[in-house]
């Protein structure tokens, strides 16, 4: 059993991301089937056009963003969830004057990203 605070967890920058940081809440050595992380993108920042080998079930915690999936695109905000099936090309931008914030939970097997092209978000 983990319990800790997320304040106490590193916030790392996100490579292909713009102004987005990754917290490993709880890692797949602590967790025997799924990982959960926290994501933070600051006004304007996003990820580009990317897929994943695994599905995503995210939380939004606060903030306003545009998210793509495959070919819609979707403004959410505190209160939403998000499943993005393991494949599809998804994209984030931050269309809000707050930082916004996510919780992502992926199942514990290989994640393959594959970044589609370089357009800013």
């Amino acid at each position: 059993m983990t319990i800790k605070h997320s304040d106490e967890v590193e916030a790392k920058n996100v490579t292909a991301g713009k102004d987005t940081t990754i917290q490993v809440l709880i890692s797949s050595q602590e967790g025997p089937n799924f990982a959960l992380r926290k994501f933070s993108m600051l006004p304007g920042g996003g990820m580009p056009l990317h897929t994943n080998s695994v599905e995503h079930e995210q939380y939004v915690l606060r903030g306003h963003a545009k998210i793509g999936i495959g070919e819609n695109s979707y403004e959410v905000k505190a209160g939403d969830v998000v499943f993005i099936p393991a494949g599809e090309i998804h994209y984030y931008e931050n269309i809000g004057r707050e930082p916004f914030e996510f919780l992502c939970i992926i199942p514990n097997k290989e994640d393959r990203i594959t970044i589609v092209n370089e357009i800013s978000c």
